[in-house]
């Protein structure tokens, strides 16, 4: 038997079938166990979310809590301590506050206590210099104006969560199903493909988490203080719906690399096609930041330039790809 014949017979090993040949009845039963197996997982994690929906909303109000370091610092702000419990800070405009300086920090607390003046206790203020830093406040603080919504919103996040947390489990109980139909190289080309896609889908939301959110938020903020409104409480529910949306679309929209290179793999398209695609790919991440950010043109630049980026890296590894099938080509 000569080489050729074993590299024929190992290329029709490769194209062979991955897996038993079953009736319709046989595939159908299958399917019906993956959709059981499918919503007993998502419903046991959807549970788990709800239980443990006020951590879960701890996380996605981080993103409210770090727009602090973009607020403008007031000249000059004073705390009013009575025991525990403390008033404003309230932004002064000077640095004394009647006859009691102030000093030059940014940042004054003052105790209200009594003294004894006489036979008569008086109330006063004194400066403490020492006193421990007040929590961080959020830039827009977050209400229910209902005495349901708290309820909607917790099932809203168990849903979202939910769907996030089961996810591995969702795409392993279809794998095991739709695998044993795929031939032997068409399952390495899934799982690879899998495996890039479930990161660049992780990648893409932990960077809308931490960069762009914060981003976003705040131009929101902005945009309402400068048409006059007070953006100083939003509605919990519309805020919670606008951020898992948001990393939601930013995860998606990092699988672009994934579906341009499954269809050249395909022969669909080609290395020539995405080179002339370039322009068109431009206006439609520019109009996927408009659509999945806020309306302003810093979120949706922010946005758009990891899409192009992810687009044109798609270019490359498709001119790679032809590159080396001319040298096979042309070795053979």
């Amino acid at each position: 038997m000569s080489d050729q014949d074993d590299v024929e017979r190992l290329d029709s090993a490769e194209e062979g079938e991955g897996g038993p040949v079953k009736s319709f009845l046989e595939h159908l039963e299958d399917f019906r166990w993956t959709l059981i197996k499918c919503v007993v997982s998502l419903g046991v994690m959807m549970l788990l979310c709800l239980i443990a929906g006020d951590v879960i909303i701890k996380v996605l109000k981080r993103p409210l809590e770090k727009t602090d370091f973009l607020r403008k610092a007031p000249p000059q702000s004073v705390t009013v301590r009575m025991g525990t419990n403390f008033l404003g800070p309230f932004t002064i405009g000077t640095n004394q506050l009647g006859a009691l300086p102030l000093g030059s920090n940014q940042n004054v607390t003052l105790e209200l206590s009594t003294i004894l003046i006489g036979d008569e206790q008086v109330l006063a203020l004194r400066a403490i210099s020492n006193a421990p830093p007040l929590p961080p406040r959020p830039l827009v603080d977050l209400i229910n104006l209902s005495p349901v919504e708290a309820f909607f919103i917790a099932f809203k996040v168990a849903i979202y969560a939910g769907i996030l947390l089961a996810s591995p489990f969702l795409f392993y109980f279809l794998g095991q199903f739709l695998l044993p139909a795929l031939k032997i190289n068409e399952k390495k080309y899934f799982l690879r493909g899998f495996l890039i896609g479930l990161a660049l889908f992780f990648t893409g939301v932990a960077f809308c988490y931490f960069l762009l959110m914060p981003l976003a938020l705040r131009a929101s903020a902005q945009y309402s203080e400068w048409l006059g409104f007070a953006a100083t409480q939003w509605r919990a529910g519309e805020y919670i719906g606008f951020v898992c949306k948001f990393m939601l679309g930013m995860g998606l929209g990092f699988e672009l690399p994934v579906v341009i290179l499954t269809l050249v793999k395909i022969g669909i398209l080609n290395y020539r096609m995405l080179a002339s695609f370039r322009r068109y790919m431009i206006v439609i991440n520019l109009i996927l930041g408009a659509v999945l950010t806020t309306p302003e043109v810093i979120t949706q630049v922010a946005m758009f330039i990891p899409l192009q980026g992810l687009y044109e890296i798609s270019i490359w590894i498709a001119w790679y790809w032809e590159r080396e099938d001319r040298k096979k080509e042309q070795v053979a």
